[in-house]
Order: C-alpha cells, then structure tokens, then sequence
C-alpha cells in the first residue's frame, strides 16, 4: 500500500464512520478499486484506521466522556448512568463480533453484500424520514435514557456488523426510536462509536497488528490514522449542523446511488 492510497483510505473513513451510509462498505469498495490485493492485513488496517476517527469524537465530545469517567470514579451519578448505559449497548455486537467475527467477515465482507445493504439501509430512511418519532421531536435527553432502552440500542448494533449497513445509522435510529431527541440519538451514536471502535481496533491490533505493520510499516498507518482523525472531526461536526436544520433523506440518496453505482460496475465487470 502506497502512502497516498493510506492517506484516501484514511479520508474515506473519516468522512464515513459516523455519517449513517457504512465506513465499512466505502473502505471495502475503495480498497478494491485501488486493487489493494484482500489480505489480513488490508482488512485489519481498514479497522484501525478507524482509531483515528474515535480519537476525533474523544475530542469534540471531551466534556461529556470526562462525565462518564467521573461517574465510574463515583463522582458524577448522570455519568455513571451514562456509562453504564454505554456499556449495555456495547454488549451485544461485542458478543456477536466476538464468537461470529471470522465467519461474518468470510460471508459478508464483498461488494454484492454491501451493495445490498446500502439499498435496504437507504430504503428505510425514506420509510421512516416523515414520522414525528424519526424526527426525535418531543424525545428526551440522553440523561433519561434507560438501561433498557440503551439494550434495544445495542441490539440494533448488531446489524452493523453486515457491512454496508452502517452503524451510525441503526444505532441513530434505534435512539429515536426508543424516544431519544435527534441531538441525543447523535451524541449517544456517536459516544457508543466510540466504545464499539475502540474495543474492535483494539482486538485486531492485538491479532492482526504485527503483521500488519510488518506490510505497511509505521509512517503508512499513521498516515491513515491522523487523515481518518482530521476527516472525522470535520464530519461529525457537518452532520452535527446539519441534522440540526435537515432530516435524514440525503444519506438515503447517497445510500442508493452508491448501491446503483457499484452494481453496475460488477455486473458490467469493470469492478
């Protein structure tokens, strides 16, 4: 891997990760457009990188991480809730990726799966864009956020693990579904991110990392890093303004026409 296709990889993912329409699936189709050969290594570069993306929200959302440390430390009781919140939510993609990782990334990780969940994801935006619950009004702050609802959430989250489906978007959509605000559903999205794509960049360094940097070497992965970090805080901070104003029906545009996009390259075979 060459460092400028590092430095693209690490752009995708920024802009990506926490924008409902699937870093996973962005990086899958970039890595093979790039004819970046599948190996190992490619794959668990595609998953590290996105410590640089984790690194971002850890900063822009510094206030609200220092409460959930405070209330693990026993001083800060809405921290405390918050985290263990956090941790709820965590819980069952952890336990799926844990003992199914190997096969799911056997079955799924592929254009044609990917294509097809970028449809169905972009499909259920339009469905749900026009009800009141999909718009988080009236919804509660994350403060009031229950440990079973914070569950549901995290049930959701298994279905990110197909790549193409997005993360961002099951975890944002469970939150108002489960009657959080849109400002809440975000935040919790994004600090659960936070938690789901630390644990996975950790697992895979600890198991793919030596061979890893062993194929790239140090400046190529802190290339992709620091260019998913950059990329990442600017993201987060468009979708952020930007929801605020909007609904969700431009994702779902993006969805569709990235799924119409690269069929048509697989089935003419240019891809």
């Amino acid at each position: 891997m060459d460092l400028w296709q590092a430095l693209l990889l690490g752009v995708v993912e920024g802009i990506t990760e926490f924008l409902p329409v699937s870093s996973t699936g962005h990086l899958l189709v970039t890595q093979r457009a790039l004819d970046i050969v599948e190996s190992a290594a490619s794959n668990a570069f595609a998953i590290c990188i996105q410590a640089g993306a984790v690194a971002a929200v850890l900063l822009l959302y510094f206030g609200r991480v220092r409460r959930v440390l405070a209330g693990l430390l026993g001083r800060d009781p809405e921290g405390l809730r918050l985290g263990i919140a956090l941790v709820l939510a965590f819980l069952p993609a952890a336990a799926v990726g844990f003992l199914a990782g190997d096969a799911i990334e056997a079955r799924l990780f592929h254009p044609w799966p990917v294509v097809a969940a970028w449809a169905a994801g972009g499909v259920v935006i339009l469905l749900v864009h026009g009800r009141r619950w999909a718009r988080g009004e009236g919804g509660r702050p994350l403060e009031q956020l229950g440990a079973g609802s914070a569950l549901l959430i995290g049930l959701a989250q298994v279905l990110a693990l197909w790549p193409g489906t997005s993360r961002s978007l099951v975890t944002l959509l469970a939150g108002l579904l489960v009657g959080l605000s849109l400002p809440a559903a975000i935040e919790f999205s994004f600090l659960l991110g936070v938690l789901t794509l630390g644990a996975a960049t950790a697992f895979k360094l600890l198991k793919e990392g030596s061979d890893m940097l062993h194929s790239y070497g140090a400046v190529t992965l802190a290339a992709g890093f620091v260019a998913a970090a950059v990329s990442a805080a600017i993201a987060v901070r468009w979708m952020v303004g930007y929801l605020a104003r909007h609904d969700l029906r431009i994702f779902a545009w993006w969805r569709l026409i990235a799924a119409g996009l690269v069929a048509a390259l697989l089935l003419a075979g240019a891809f």
